[in-house]
């Protein structure tokens, strides 16, 4: 009998293909469509005009960061278990903010419309007003898209896409044939925003209790935001300061080339969005199935490996003959050349943003903050180099493969880890007995902590609230918490806020899923592998051959405690995103790993802090982003004495510390 974690997953698998088979379809059209007209515009205004005409469409695109952040907090929230009225709830606050950030982007456009004209070299400011107009339609458009998305509605997510192309399209060859123009063509662009938003209101049940908070709502979106704005800066920048440093007929050349890596994300945002609400709205423990990811990262690699490989292969005719004579490139970097570059480029960076959008469908993913700053290093490098197409072109493909090893190599690590530590089981490591305060927990803490010299000069004036402590009492758990903090702030503020604690009981099965706490000694007897059973067999060979050795006599005396009835040596204190994932031991190293050796975890008392934004901490998940933000913290903490505090506490109550 298959097991039931591989039925759900080959499921899931399933879903995410087919999805993605109807929203690659749509693409399809889309981009058939999208190509008509490209082609139309670019032999009806030639190179100069399709140049003004594609940059000003790159600045909507931009602009698409915005749209896009709606759409996919939106997607994320339809997906997720609820009622209609909530998802009616969330997503009438969400168009609401979308409407508000559409008109304030077109109110800047317009307010800037002079500066972006001559920065861009465009013939008229008119061109940026009529830009404007399209983006107050287009954010709000991202949210009507979302609801859909979210609610797995494919075929009428695809059906849209490929009435906006449509209207595009038609519009523009209509206002060319009555000699408007760019400017018509831009007007087009515009009404097929405003177009595609009509058309698609989502059938909302009766409005019910928003189930965004603020503060998670906010957060959402700046996650969203910040990925997307790296995308879209990678994706569009160099058409931007291409039409800068080069003339119009080059800037319009490259506006070609840069046509087939649009093509190309195309079809690989569909995959994503294939993706995005089927691990959203899927059960924590079948998203740690790599073949979900692989997946999605195999279709994409096809679709760019086949057209790279087509486009190289291609006679240089076929692209004068579409677009005219003026799209031409003499010599062996020439336009087969530049075009197999840019979608070799596409394809590196679609890979990586496909890894990021997979953990952003279940948690706040903090790579989104990596492709911003590639996004930056793009813009400047090729500012530094642009002394030809293929220089530009050169430059991006360096930094995106620099970006697809830091985004993927941390990510498959992590995948391969959690698989490992799990095996493969979907049952919980732990088995909660009952909630806890965090009073609570500060209070075990402290008390197996309280021998240690940082805290000689409190011995005698807090060893009562320490050793017998009135959870009850304000008053004594505010001094337990600066206490805590004289040694322990860096540590404890590193914890998300939003932490939820237990008492619990670690399951026999779930001993392979417990890490220690990464402090010197025990890095050193770790050797890289933290798993408390793998290190408690380096100790148990290591016991009895260094008598002397201080850690391994802690280590010992733990264990003769262990074995004297009615001792206890203090608790335990875990943290984790969820009862499924790994575990990381933050005080009690030494009583863990004795206990298990003497084969009686179950007499300690073990306290676990959950919290889905647990690999925010770095004692949680240690890379470099986690470690900029402890130092942030500590930075920002520095002002912070708990010394002090713990005097003003005592004066207060009117004790002397």
């Amino acid at each position: 009998m298959s097991n039931p974690s591989m039925q759900n997953s080959r499921k899931l698998r399933n879903r995410i293909i087919s999805g993605s088979a109807v929203l690659l379809s749509g693409s399809s059209l889309t981009t058939i469509v999208n190509l008509g007209y490209n082609i139309a515009v670019a032999r009806f205004l030639g190179a100069s005009g399709y140049g003004h005409v594609a940059v000003v469409y790159t600045m909507l695109t931009i602009a698409s960061a915005v749209t896009l952040s709606f759409q996919i907090v939106s997607a994320k929230m339809v997906a997720q278990p609820g009622s209609g009225e909530t998802r009616g709830a969330a997503y009438l606050l969400l168009h609401r903010a979308a409407w508000s950030c559409g008109v304030l982007v077109a109110f800047l456009l317009v307010i800037f419309r002079n500066s972006v004209a001559v920065y861009l070299r465009l013939p008229s400011p008119l061109l940026v007003v009529l830009l404007a107009v399209g983006a107050a339609f287009y954010v709000p458009l991202g949210c009507r898209r979302g609801y859909i998305l979210g609610a797995c509605g494919f075929r009428k997510l695809a059906s849209n896409l490929v009435l906006e192309a449509a209207a595009r399209l038609i519009g523009s060859l209509v206002a060319i044939f009555l000699g408007f123009g760019v400017t018509g063509v831009i007007g087009a662009n515009a009404a097929a925003e405003a177009i595609a938003w009509a058309v698609i209101p989502p059938a909302l049940s009766a409005s019910g209790p928003n189930p965004l908070g603020g503060v998670l709502a906010a957060r959402e979106l700046l996650q969203a935001l910040v990925f997307f704005s790296g995308q879209v800066l990678i994706n569009n920048s160099d058409i931007v300061l291409v039409k800068h440093f080069f003339a119009p007929a080059t800037a319009g050349l490259y506006a070609a080339i840069a046509l087939v890596g649009r093509v190309i994300f195309s079809f690989s945002s569909a995959v994503m969005n294939g993706m995005f609400p089927v691990v959203a709205g899927a059960p924590h423990e079948e998203r740690r199935n790599l073949s979900l990811i692989a997946t999605s990262l195999l279709i994409v690699l096809g679709i760019g490996s086949a057209m790279a490989i087509g486009l190289r292969i291609a006679p240089p005719s076929i692209w004068t003959t579409f677009f005219g004579a003026g799209f031409h490139i003499a010599g062996p970097y020439g336009m087969p050349y530049l075009l197999s570059l840019k979608a070799v480029v596409t394809m590196v960076f679609s890979l990586s943003i496909t890894i990021i959008a997979y953990e952003m469908s279940y948690r706040i993913a903090n790579t989104a903050w990596v492709q911003l700053a590639f996004a930056a290093a793009v813009i400047g490098g090729i500012c530094r180099f642009h002394s030809s197409l293929r220089e530009v072109l050169a430059v991006q493909l360096l930094l995106m493969v620099l970006l697809l090893l830091v985004v993927g190599i941390p990510f498959l690590i992590s995948m391969f880890r959690e698989a490992r530590t799990s095996g493969r089981s979907a049952s919980p490591a732990i088995r909660v007995i009952r909630r806890v305060s965090e009073d609570e927990v500060i209070a075990e803490f402290l008390r197996s902590d309280f021998d240690h010299d940082a805290y000689l000069d409190y011995h005698e004036s807090m060893r009562s609230i320490v050793e017998k402590p009135n959870l009850e009492s304000p008053s004594e758990c505010a001094k337990r918490r600066a206490l805590l903090f004289v040694r322990h702030l860096a540590l404890w503020k590193e914890i998300p806020a939003n932490t939820e604690w237990y008492e619990v009981q670690i399951r026999e099965t779930g001993l392979g899923r417990v890490l220690v706490f990464p402090r010197a000694q025990w890095r050193k007897i770790a050797q890289g592998n933290l798993l408390l059973s793998d290190v408690a067999e380096k100790l148990a060979r290591r016991l009895g051959q260094h008598a002397t050795d201080p850690f391994l006599r802690k280590i010992e005396a733990f264990r003769h405690r262990l074995t004297q009835p009615g001792t206890l040596p203090g608790s335990v204190v875990l943290i984790g995103r969820n009862e499924y994932d790994p575990l990381t031991i933050i005080d009690g190293n030494h009583r863990l790993a004795a206990a298990l050796l003497e084969g009686c975890i179950p007499r300690l008392r073990v306290l676990c802090g959950l919290s889905p934004a647990m690999d925010h901490c770095c004692w949680y998940r240690t890379n470099l982003v986690t470690l900029s933000r402890y130092g942030k913290n500590r930075v920002r903490h520095l002002t912070y004495h708990p010394e002090a505090e713990l005097d003003r506490l005592f004066e207060r109550s009117g004790q002397i510390s």
